[in-house]
């Protein structure tokens, strides 16, 4: 299955209101306010987006709002988390009718599965749709390593389309590449590795700063993946800082405490994630003010 996914797809936020619902209107705004920007997708309920805090109806209505909201502009794909393969695939089934464009599957959660039980996981979501995947692999945060070796036995699975590689280390693109030819379109999925993914042959990458700076993330993208090198790496520099808030366990209250700063959204999170406060929260407001301060003048 050929699909055409390249450039930056935003893992999205879910805003919720103070009381702990889902805030439709905010996320939908939020989406609008993405695509507006020039973003290239949106992945809808990945880790960013909060996946494993929402109940089953509200994720399916998350995907549902989103697939209207976005009405054909950016593909919209849906992040599959799930704690059992059966659930997974009736998720995945659900996804595809209501509108959505692919899915980024992860692992079953909560179990480290072992290789061979991996690939019947990512074999059987794969099966219960009629929509492209990507297979989004982050053994730093799930403890599940799909390995080059393991992408290329899965290569039989035509629905397979994708691979967004976070494992942390941008020499797996080459190894994915050299184990599997260009069987996959690959995306990074480490912000603070973007500029190493575009030069070793990603395709595209999900982002999570860009909720809170889509400008500069879009304008990084254009720059790295153009060759402009140069131009590029004084953006990545400025960048860097904020995005290695993207590679903490806490990203996620890390990135929508930006977003609210840059005034996209509120950082209002589910438990167990709780607002920063004390030292912390200082420390992390400080750097995403001082980028706020420093951020350079965009050319045209």
């Amino acid at each position: 299955m050929t699909v055409e996914w390249q450039g930056v797809f935003p893992a999205a936020t879910t805003q919720f209101t103070t009381a702990g619902a889902v805030d439709m209107e905010a996320t939908t705004a939020h989406l609008d306010r993405l695509i507006r920007a020039g973003v290239h997708g949106l992945v809808m309920l990945g880790t960013v987006g909060e996946n494993c805090s929402l109940t089953a109806e509200e994720k399916r209505a998350v995907v549902k709002a989103a697939v209207e909201k976005s009405a054909g502009r950016v593909p919209v794909i849906a992040g599959v988390a799930e704690t059992t393969t059966a659930e997974a695939c009736r998720y995945a089934a659900d996804a595809e009718a209501l509108g959505a464009d692919g899915l980024m599957v992860l692992p079953a959660m909560v179990y480290k599965a072992d290789a061979r039980e991996t690939m019947a996981h990512y074999r059987s979501v794969a099966r219960a749709s009629a929509l492209p995947v990507m297979c989004y692999n982050n053994p730093v945060v799930y403890g599940v390593d799909i390995t080059p070796e393991m992408f290329a036995e899965l290569a039989d699975e035509p629905t397979l389309a994708c691979i967004k590689e976070s494992s942390d280390d941008p020499r797996r693109l080459t190894d994915i590449v050299n184990a599997c030819g260009e069987r996959y379109v690959l995306f990074g999925g480490v912000d603070d590795l973007v500029m190493e993914s575009v030069m070793l042959g990603a395709a595209g990458t999900v982002a999570g700063l860009v909720n809170a700076f889509p400008e500069e993330t879009l304008r990084l993208w254009t720059l790295a993946s153009a060759g402009r090198y140069a131009e590029a790496l004084d953006l990545y520099r400025w960048f860097t800082p904020v995005l290695h808030l993207d590679c903490h366990p806490k990203l996620v209250q890390y990135i929508k405490l930006a977003q609210a700063l840059c005034g996209y959204g509120t950082e209002d999170c589910r438990p167990p994630r709780l607002a920063l406060e004390g030292e912390e929260r200082a420390r992390i407001t400080a750097l995403i003010q001082r980028a706020i301060d420093t951020r350079p003048k965009l050319a045209a």
